[in-house]
């Protein structure tokens, strides 16, 4: 079995911010050269998130207002006396810091509509998201 890990840097510019990362992805998975395993995405953050749905404009509205509705900003959060930004962390806590996608025949096994997406929930902000590959070449 091979192991392959590259680190994608990003720049966000927006403080809550949902971001197709499916090519760059696709990259790390084409450098890797691994055709059947699985590709881990992680966020090395504790204010944003990953998680995979369909890149559709109306329908990133509906999450970023569902976040918003579900953890409102400004709320009476203890953590707020520390960084005044709980909000973001609750949020990632509902949308989890990483996602695990099979790889099969040298692609990402994403359904039609899937794509992967960071979720900057504290920006603007200089990220690290992490891809990690295991499997057969």
């Amino acid at each position: 079995m091979e192991f392959y890990t590259e680190e994608i840097p990003l720049r966000t510019s927006m403080r809550v911010e949902l971001i197709d990362i499916t090519s760059m992805v696709s990259g790390v998975l084409a450098s890797s050269g691994i055709k059947e395993g699985i590709l881990n995405v992680f966020s090395r953050h504790s204010t944003s998130a990953i998680f995979i749905n369909e890149n559709e404009t109306r329908l990133l509205g509906d999450i970023e207002s569902m976040l918003s509705g579900m953890v409102p900003s400004g709320g009476s959060y203890g953590h707020n006396v520390i960084d005044n930004n709980a909000d973001s962390h609750l949020r990632a806590v509902l949308l989890g810091g990483s996602q695990t996608i099979p790889v099969v025949n040298g692609k990402m096994d994403l359904g039609t509509w899937q794509s992967i997406f960071f979720a900057e929930l504290d920006g603007p902000r200089n990220r690290k998201i992490r891809v990690s590959v295991a499997g057969k070449p």
